[in-house]
């Protein structure tokens, strides 16, 4: 699943910056390919709201988000070049699921 994120990813974007983390691990229940954090640095997200560039994601991977076994949660971390250098190119943790082992 993460192989095919960044592949879709890769193919719809320009992207700066691309990582993913697979955090299935920090949720309850049997780990899987399910949980994502993405870090996305484009210019595509110029000129857009938080919204707008989470509905781009949304619209890229809404195959993988529909079916069965697909992408359960997707954290998204989503900038321009200029806002990911603010930040100084720096993600934050990720908290735990509630009712994680």
């Amino acid at each position: 699943m993460q192989a095919l994120i960044e592949q879709k990813l890769n193919a719809a974007l320009a992207l700066d910056h691309l990582a993913i983390a697979n955090e299935s691990h920090l949720h309850s229940g049997p780990a899987s390919d399910s949980h994502f954090k993405l870090v996305l640095v484009s210019d595509a997200f110029a000129g857009k709201g938080r919204v707008a560039r989470h509905q781009m994601i949304y619209a890229i991977l809404a195959d993988e988000l529909a079916k069965e076994g697909g992408i359960h949660a997707l954290v998204m971390h989503l900038h321009t070049p200029a806002e990911w250098a603010q930040l100084g190119q720096v993600v934050p943790a990720s908290a735990r699921c509630r009712g994680a082992h």
